[in-house]
């Protein structure tokens, strides 16, 4: 095994990137409109109190605008959402063109056939480098059942290969 210390951020982001990831857009509605961005940065922090955390990147035009409206909604992407996600990572677009979505019981856009969506007050933030850490209040959720996820893996998308194959290569 070869170790090293290199810690240049072409090769933390190799080694991250190891780590699958799920893929959200973080939604709010805004006097402007609605606004949304595409983080991969997110997860469970707690059941009780239900609390999330996200990480928007420090140069995110679109954080600062979502965290004056105070709440947000974090849509959790299916696999046939591939294309929201790069849709909503590009800067100075009209992110909402063609996006179906209605509003979350906050008033925030749930994107149409979400994975899952979760209706969020901002309850913290954090100092975290190149990112902002965030914490959020949960307040409203919900899921479908009859869909997969869309994955980040080594810096491509990925989806779920069905349990079966994977057992039957075990053997």
């Amino acid at each position: 095994m070869t170790v090293t210390s290199d810690l240049a951020p072409r090769r933390l982001r190799d080694i991250f990137g190891t780590f699958a990831s799920g893929l959200t857009v973080v939604t709010g509605s805004t006097p402007d409109g609605p606004a949304g961005f595409t983080c991969q940065s997110f997860a469970a922090l707690s059941l009780d109190p239900p609390l999330v955390t996200f990480s928007p990147s420090r140069t995110s035009t679109t954080w600062p605008v979502l965290r004056k409206a105070g709440s947000f909604t974090i849509n959790i992407l299916p696999a046939e959402h591939r294309h929201l996600a790069g849709q909503f990572a590009r800067s100075g677009a009209d992110k909402f063109a063609g996006v179906e979505h209605a509003p979350s019981p906050l008033g925030n856009p749930v994107l149409d056939n979400a994975l899952a969506w979760i209706d969020c007050d901002l309850h913290a933030e954090y100092d975290g480098g190149d990112h902002t850490i965030v914490v959020a209040a949960v307040r409203h959720l919900h899921a479908r059942q009859d869909a997969e996820p869309l994955l980040f893996f080594r810096g491509a998308y990925a989806g779920l290969e069905p349990l079966g194959h994977l057992l039957e290569a075990a053997r």
